[in-house]
């Protein structure tokens, strides 16, 4: 199996308090957080309406770490340019949305920026590989995407493992991580983890994304 990339945690905002947004940013940083995950949806792709550019402009003025935007939208080539002006750091479009993903892998990095694709549970690794040349990292999902809270599908473990057996890059994993999935995922190869229920539904985010950030550097 190949080595894994350093193992990197990135906080999902999707379960925050909106109304302390500032202060639950500061709280999962405090914790250890490497990234903050911002996922958008457009109510098309997926049956739900998230944040959006104006979200991603105001973390950006305010915090310094890398903003992982994970676009759960349809056609995501043509909203590329306004996501990069916003302050995406990693800007991560689905394979099943997007009509060219290696233009779109090109645009990106052509802006300078790291570019992700995210698989759906479902959806199988081969249309993936032409890519694996032309991307940072490869998402998979570990849900459905749409909505925070679902619980963790054990069947993307196989996938995770194939992929990493071929590929030495950034495996990330987002939907029902938690310590014990967490581990899972870890042992079958992802290295950068998307948590979200639970980190912001405790009380202390803070020392859940301490607890959980133990984890991955053991």
């Amino acid at each position: 199996m190949p080595p894994s990339p350093p193992y990197l945690l990135s906080p999902s905002i999707l379960s925050a308090n909106f109304l302390h947004l500032e202060k639950e940013i500061q709280a999962v940083l405090q914790g250890g957080a490497d990234w903050i995950h911002i996922d958008v949806m457009d109510g098309h792709f997926v049956p739900n309406l998230t944040m959006g550019i104006p979200i991603i402009q105001c973390i950006k003025q305010q915090f310094s770490i890398p903003l992982d935007v994970h676009l759960m939208i349809s056609q995501p080539q043509k909203l590329l340019d306004a996501f990069l002006q916003a302050g995406s750091d990693i800007l991560t479009f689905h394979l099943e949305a997007a009509q060219n993903p290696l233009e779109i892998c090109q645009y990106i990095h052509k802006h300078h920026k790291k570019v992700g694709v995210a698989l759906k549970p479902q959806t199988p690794l081969e249309p993936l590989f032409p890519l694996l040349n032309s991307v940072d990292m490869v998402l998979i999902m570990s849900v459905e995407p749409g909505f925070s809270g679902q619980p963790f599908l054990p069947h993307v473990l196989d996938k995770i493992q194939q992929l990493r057996q071929k590929w030495n890059g950034n495996i990330q994993v987002d939907g029902g991580i938690n310590l014990q999935t967490a581990s899972l995922a870890k042992k079958a190869g992802a290295n950068v983890f998307v948590a979200a229920s639970y980190l912001f539904s405790h009380p202390s985010p803070t020392e859940q994304t301490r607890k959980l950030k133990k984890l991955l550097q053991t």
